[in-house]
């Protein structure tokens, strides 16, 4: 089992997510499940009572992860494409955002993305992990 060259996996940060696409080869039969696990740095924006924008504290990285389940019968030939994005990181409170009180809103600005691991697993095994 195996990434394809071609197409090249390919990520995209898409701001509070992370998207993995591409293609692999030498799958059996079976379902698979392909994980992505990204860490990365959150940034915050807190906004007053008045609605003034203030950066936020940061409340420092961050750990988010998504998973797509593909059917059996969408492999061909042991190969298939496929796509998966993370979910977003849960938004931090005032406090943990370093806004000056509860009375401000927070709202994530950025997640700054520094690495990810991208795992297949196909009838229960892991058939395949890759440092990204």
């Amino acid at each position: 089992m195996h990434l394809k060259s071609k197409p090249a996996l390919a990520l995209t940060d898409n701001g509070l997510t992370l998207t993995a696409c591409g293609a692999l080869a030498g799958l059996g039969n079976g379902d698979v499940t392909i994980t992505l696990v990204a860490d990365g740095e959150v940034f915050t924006i807190c906004t007053s009572p008045g609605g003034n924008d203030a950066p936020g504290q940061n409340p420092g990285e961050t750990v988010v992860l998504g998973d797509v389940t593909i059917p059996s019968n969408q492999i061909k030939n042991g190969s298939l494409q496929f796509c998966v994005t993370t979910v977003a990181p849960a938004t931090p409170t005032p406090k943990e955002a370093g806004c000056p009180n509860n009375n401000w809103t927070v709202r994530i600005a950025d997640v700054d993305f520094s690495g990810a691991l991208l795992i297949v697993e196909q009838g229960g095994k892991v058939v395949l992990q890759k440092t990204l």
